[in-house]
């Protein structure tokens, strides 16, 4: 049986990835999926957490994992390791004696608990000394009232934790961190919002000129050879990445042009996207490089899948860019003035439309686990919703994967 996964990044104040809330969906005829909260659990459970390595989806970091009342009651959370999770207690959950047992036994025998979307009631009062993060959807609770909850408990309990849900902008991420809280999630984070009039640095332009030329027909070595020049440390991570990957060589790569003649005029233009993009984004949240890869090999693998097909160049630098006003910090309609592009992928970055554009709406449809607009573009697409949640996994890998090996060869 197929089914369906969406991540979603919980960051701290700094906006670093502290872990990923994994969301459980059915399969292609039922996207937003009618089956009981127990079901849905167990799915996530097996599919992820049983027969493979839950690592891969989340990066190594906390994965946040919805529990009804009956899977908490039966104890479900103890067929895994503590550090497999965070078990989050469903807002349907009754406080009654039965739940409060299995909350002490499990906070006792180390595992963290998190309230999810939490309304403050004194029914739950008792439950606080054993809960670790607690989470208000800032949509149903104002900030501000949220604030006068997370003041009077952090004097009680000063380790406790507060998350704040459905950030979607600048603004209300500023307020919420202000108000106390210590983690966010939004699509304000996913998406993050454009500086309009912000200056580039001087590694953006780097990244901006080296963008330009991997997205010529005819990739020019020697004007790629002399912008990686220009910057030593973009140089010197590029030679360590290459000979991370040549490792089985007798002679390490000991200049660019080296590295140029090896890698060859397609492998060139990828290595260039994932070093460029890494570097231009050093001090930008992980989960933003993170999803620009993600969603680059997925756009790819989609536009494999359509009719007719879309290069795979024009499909994985339109993923890639579709954060490019993320990455660089300036509006998309300025940045993509800059480059050598196809209207096709201009049209879809822009405006949304074409069918690079309407891949892009899938993705983003997919990353919001907004099913009904998922099952809507695979319909006009003309893809098996089946095979999106099959690539979507993949893609989730691939990026993780990559991110890794950068790791290890820095």
């Amino acid at each position: 049986m197929q089914s369906y996964l969406a991540r979603q990044p919980v960051l701290n104040q700094d906006k670093a990835t502290v872990g990923y809330e994994l969301l459980f969906r059915d399969g292609p005829d039922n996207c937003f999926p009618d089956v009981e909260d127990e079901q849905a659990t167990n799915r996530l459970l097996a599919d992820n957490f049983f027969t493979s390595n839950a690592n891969h989806l989340t990066s190594g970091k906390k994965a946040f994992v919805n529990f009804p009342h009956n899977s908490l009651v039966q104890r479900i959370p103890l067929m895994f390791s503590k550090h497999s999770f965070v078990i989050e207690i469903l807002e349907s959950c009754k406080p009654d004696d039965e739940l409060l047992e299995a909350v002490i036994e499990l906070h006792q025998k180390g595992y963290t608990l998190a309230l999810d979307d939490f309304v403050p009631h004194k029914a739950w009062n008792r439950f606080l000394p054993y809960i670790h993060i607690i989470k208000f959807d800032i949509r149903a609770t104002p900030i501000a009232k949220a604030s006068f909850f997370i003041r009077h408990q952090k004097t009680k309990y000063s380790k406790m934790q507060f998350l704040a849900e459905k950030v979607e902008n600048h603004e209300e991420f500023i307020a919420a961190r202000e108000a106390g809280f210590d983690l966010f999630q939004g699509f304000f984070f996913s998406r993050p919002e454009m500086i309009q009039n912000k200056a580039l640095t001087p590694s953006a332009l780097t990244t901006l000129r080296l963008f330009q030329e991997i997205s010529q027909e005819d990739v020019n070595f020697k004007q790629v050879e002399s912008i990686i020049a220009t910057d030593v440390s973009l140089s010197y991570k590029l030679l360590r990445h290459v000979n991370n990957m040549t490792s089985s060589r007798s002679k390490p790569i000991t200049s660019f042009k080296q590295a140029l003649v090896y890698l060859g005029e397609e492998r060139l233009r990828r290595f260039i996207t994932f070093i460029a993009t890494s570097h231009a984004m050093e001090k930008k949240p992980a989960a933003l490089y993170s999803l620009s890869l993600q969603r680059a090999h997925l756009c790819e693998r989609l536009g494999k899948l359509v009719t007719p097909r879309i290069a795979g160049n024009q499909a994985f630098l339109t993923g890639l860019f579709s954060l490019l006003d993320s990455i660089l910090d300036k509006p998309i309609e300025e940045l993509i003035e800059q480059l050598p592009l196809s209207e096709e992928i201009k049209l879809a970055l822009v405006n949304q439309e074409g069918t690079l554009g309407q891949i892009l709406r899938l993705m983003e449809a997919y990353d919001a686990a907004e099913w009904d607009k998922v099952s809507q573009f695979c319909q006009e697409l003309v893809i098996n919703e089946s095979n999106v949640a099959d690539l979507y996994l993949e893609s989730v890998k691939w990026a993780t994967l990559f991110e890794k090996q950068q790791q290890q060869s820095y």
